[in-house]
């Protein structure tokens, strides 16, 4: 099972790079507003493959959903809150690839690829004083592993 954070959801690096690198036959999108946004669904899942099974889903459905999908899953989150959320309902994250987060006012750039806001940094804090998560700061898989910066963390 593979979890991702990438605030444009469901695009070309998780479909053609992460997809096939993680072997995943499920991608579950993690967002309340787009899991009530029908239409939103079908355009993004215009560029998945047919072997690939994809669930729009609201945080409280996810652990549900994962135990239905079993470990060929590709878990995809649009924002840090909503994985601090997801572990809160129990959720393991082993591992949590930072894939993509805009840069906007307020925001630490860490990578180029990567901009956290305190509160995001405080939730990857805890994740890692609880689940013992480790975090993987890449946009692609073909990237080497970017470990997060000591002083943030």
């Amino acid at each position: 099972m593979w979890f991702r954070v990438d605030n444009r959801l469901i695009h070309g690096q998780v479909i053609e790079g992460w997809m096939p690198y993680t072997g995943a036959r499920n991608l579950v999108v993690v967002n309340n507003e787009l899991a009530g946004d029908f239409l939103r669904q079908q355009i993004m899942t215009l560029a998945v493959s047919r072997h690939i099974q994809v669930h729009f889903v609201r945080l409280e459905e996810l652990p549900q959903t994962l135990s239905q999908c079993g470990p060929d899953t590709f878990v995809l989150f649009e924002n840090c809150q909503d994985v601090g959320v997801a572990a809160g309902e129990g959720v393991h994250i082993p591992v949590l690839n930072i894939g993509n987060i805009h840069y906007s006012q307020g925001r630490h750039q860490i990578y180029p690829h990567v901009a956290l806001s305190d509160d995001d940094i405080e939730m990857l804090r805890q994740l890692i004083r609880s689940q013992h998560t480790e975090l993987d700061f890449r946009a692609v898989p073909s990237e080497k592993m970017r470990p997060p910066h000591v002083q943030l963390f």
